[in-house]
């Protein structure tokens, strides 16, 4: 595993990184205990970034979150080379300010101004959408070079959609202003309900 900058992929850095369901399964926990981490104030956002509503977490993080921690937490190194595994080529970022623009179902809805996000959903489920970068806590995870990349060809294949990219979002997402759909962690349960 390199550290540093490490490989580009076609002029693009990927950066290691977990969601909460890689988080969970490096410490050998259910999801549900990174949020309570979050809500104890052991763990924060400092080192993700929020895409689609739900943070990602650099990956040089997360593997040394368990010292860090009041009580020691151990690492499932065997979990940790998986994941690596299957992010490869990637690079061990230390900031999340050097990440590339990100982009989930969410940010891909209102890049190509789409009315669903359901019609993306049926639209990446059957194949017609550019491969996703990352497949992390069950969801497709885009570099946005890839989106604009593919939009090309995206639009020859559809006979519907015009899957023109909206210049503005674009702009947003890669100046770091983006604050459209799934640029913030919405609350859930009673969390949303104010209890």
């Amino acid at each position: 595993m390199r550290e540093g900058r490490g490989p580009v992929v076609a002029g693009k850095t990927k950066p290691f990184l977990a969601g909460r369901q890689e988080f969970a399964a490096l410490y050998g926990v259910r999801p549900t205990q990174v949020t309570q981490w979050v809500a104890r104030g052991v763990l924060n956002y400092e080192r993700a970034v929020i895409v689609s509503g739900s943070p990602y977490w650099l990956l040089s993080f997360v593997r040394t979150f368990g010292q860090m921690t009041p009580r020691s937490k151990e690492l499932d190194e065997r979990m940790l080379q998986q994941l690596v595994a299957a992010q490869e080529p990637g690079v061990w970022a230390r900031s999340t300010d050097a990440m590339p623009p990100l982009v989930g179902l969410q940010e891909a809805t209102a890049l190509f101004g789409l009315s669903s996000q359901q019609n993306l959903s049926a639209v990446v489920r059957q194949g017609r959408f550019a491969p996703a970068d990352y497949q992390l806590s069950g969801s497709p995870l885009w570099l946005l070079d890839t989106l604009i990349e593919a939009a090309p060809e995206i639009q020859a294949k559809s006979r519907t959609v015009m899957w023109a990219v909206v210049p503005q979002v674009e702009a947003a997402l890669r100046q770091g202003r983006y604050t459209g759909p799934g640029s913030v962690i919405v609350p859930r349960g009673r969390a949303a309900k104010g209890s």
